[in-house]
C-alpha cells in the first residue's frame, strides 16, 4: 500500500522553526523526485521546495529560510523551516513523482505562524 505521511507541523511564533517530515512506503522512494507544496487559506497550492538525485530548488520567498533534505535509507524527505513568517501559514503537503508518470500525495500537515 502506497503511503506518504507528513508530520511536524504545529503552531509557532514569528521567527520560529519547524522541521517537517514526510515518510513514504510502498514504492521505491530513492528513485522518486520529492516536492513540498503548501496551500494557504484562499490561495492556490504552490510548490515550496523540490529535491531529486542531483539537487534541490526553492520558491523564491523561502530561499535562505527553508531547506529540503532526504534520507533514502529512511524513505523520508524533510523540510526545515526557519525564520517563519505569518505568510508561511499553510497546509504543507509532500508529493512523490516517479517513473511512468506515477504520482503520490500525502494528506498534509498544518503550519500556523502567529503571535
Amino acid at each position: 500500500q502506497v503511503q506518504l505521511v507528513e508530520s511536524g507541523g504545529g503552531l509557532v511564533q514569528p521567527g520560529g522553526s519547524l522541521r517537517l517530515s514526510c515518510e513514504g512506503s510502498g514504492f521505491p522512494f530513492s528513485i522518486y523526485d520529492m516536492t513540498w507544496y503548501r496551500q494557504a487559506p484562499g490561495k492556490e497550492r504552490e510548490p515550496v521546495a523540490a529535491i531529486n538525485s542531483t539537487g534541490s530548488i526553492y520558491l523564491d520567498s523561502v530561499k535562505g529560510r527553508f531547506t529540503i533534505t532526504r534520507d533514502n535509507a529512511k524513505n523520508t524527505v524533510y523540510l526545515q523551516t526557519n525564520s517563519l513568517k505569518p505568510e508561511d501559514t499553510a497546509v504543507y503537503t509532500c508529493k512523490a513523482n516517479g517513473p511512468w508518470e506515477s504520482t503520490y500525495w500525502g494528506q498534509g500537515t498544518q503550519v500556523t505562524v502567529s503571535s
